[in-house]
């Protein structure tokens, strides 16, 4: 006599899936179908690349040490915010002749190749000729924003030594003139002329700084790599959005699988027998040892003897072949008669049902019927559906 299947639920998925089949299939399709719409609804986004090569300019660059891991003195990542800087974005725009800045922020971006001085520049656009013009534009920008910067670093240092010149060439004249009034060899004099040789070592000192800011060339840098139109857009990336529709399709197709095995009551297996009805399931089949199983069971149920009501639950089933088996399976147990009539008053039942063609509310009915007439359901003997045999077998 089979036991109660004990299936974990985990279990029971595969073969929930397979039996709702045409549910799943059928949501997996319209998850590809809606991937494709917003695949096709979706615009093309290109994007262009534009690489900068990064020069010091040797005027206050922010430098980071060099090591076995930074390799490079100039901080790089500094130089990938000031490219994305509103002040760089304006500049482009003006390349561009577009009004609005902040918008052109939102579709670059700087990124830093490791162990490198280049920058690499993209831009998204909706076509690619708009795409390339706004990479080189960025490029161009930054550098010549990097520039403006160096040469207003120079300017500044100059200023300041023109103005520390001015005041050292000063305090020069003052000295000088004031030498002739001193007497020779008085302290006075002494002092005044270490006081011009400071001044003169000094203004000789300034005029070397100017000298070397006048002679510095800036070099910002130089565009290594110009942007070109890109051949095919980078979004949207077909893989994606039919991998995501399918995802979301087999998703749904589960949940729908699942509702509808929540709400059918057809009894195709001996767990959803069990499952459904809570009643065991004694036989399976017209199975001999089974049904040699399910006759000492009977036997032992009604040791004194009694009558065995063999009721089928799916209309049209006849249940005389498999009584004839158990009045068989029962000679010499115990003195049981074996009955189909449903009219009848038995001491015990068991329910025929045939897979898929029978549903728990048949057989609960069922059993009510029999409690009604104080009839213990033993359990159910599971046939197979015609459908389900082999060829040549009924």
């Amino acid at each position: 006599m089979s036991q109660p299947a004990t299936a974990s639920p985990r279990a029971e998925i595969g073969p929930m899936l397979l039996r709702r089949r045409a549910a799943v299939t059928g949501c997996l399709i319209a998850g590809l179908c809606a991937g494709g719409v917003a695949l096709a609804a979706t615009p093309p986004t290109y994007v262009a690349t534009a690489e900068v090569l990064v020069s010091p300019t040797g005027v206050q660059d922010q430098t980071n040490p060099v090591t076995p891991r930074q390799r490079e003195p100039l901080n790089l990542d500094t130089e990938a915010h000031v490219a994305r800087s509103a002040v760089v974005a304006a500049r482009a725009a003006r390349m561009l002749k577009i009004d609005d800045p902040t918008a052109l922020r939102e579709r670059v971006t700087v990124t830093v190749p490791p162990n490198s001085a280049v920058l690499t520049v993209s831009y998204a656009s909706g076509d690619p000729v708009s795409a390339a013009a706004g990479a080189q534009a960025f490029a161009k920008a930054y550098l010549s924003q990097r520039a403006a910067a160096a040469n207003q670093a120079v300017a500044a240092q100059l200023k300041v030594l023109a103005a520390k010149l001015r005041e050292a060439g000063t305090q020069l004249s003052a000295t000088v003139t004031g030498l002739s009034r001193l007497a020779a060899g008085s302290a006075e004099r002494v002092i005044a002329v270490q006081r011009q040789s400071v001044l003169n070592r000094q203004i000789l000192t300034l005029t070397a700084k100017q000298d070397a800011l006048k002679t510095i060339a800036v070099t910002p840098g130089q565009v290594i790599t110009d942007a070109r139109p890109p051949a095919a857009p980078a979004a949207p990336r077909p893989p994606l959005y039919f991998g995501s529709g399918l995802f979301l399709g087999l998703l749904a197709g589960a949940g729908v699988a699942m509702v509808r095995d929540r709400f059918d009551t057809r009894l195709r297996t001996a767990a959803d027998v069990e499952r459904l009805t809570g009643l065991p399931v004694l036989c399976e089949g017209e199975n001999a040892r089974e049904l040699r199983e399910l006759a000492m069971a009977v036997a032992t149920h009604l040791r004194d003897g009694g009558e065995l009501l063999v009721r089928s639950v799916t209309p049209g089933t006849d249940p005389e072949p498999i009584a004839d088996d158990l009045r068989v399976a029962l000679t010499g147990l115990a003195p049981i008669w074996v009955r189909t009539d449903r009219t009848a008053r038995a001491d015990a039942a068991v329910l025929l049902v045939e897979s898929r063609a029978a549903r728990a509310t048949q057989l609960a009915h069922a059993v009510r019927q029999l409690r009604r007439t104080d009839t213990a359901a033993l359990g159910v003997i599971l046939l197979p559906s015609p459908a389900a045999l082999p060829r040549g077998e009924s």
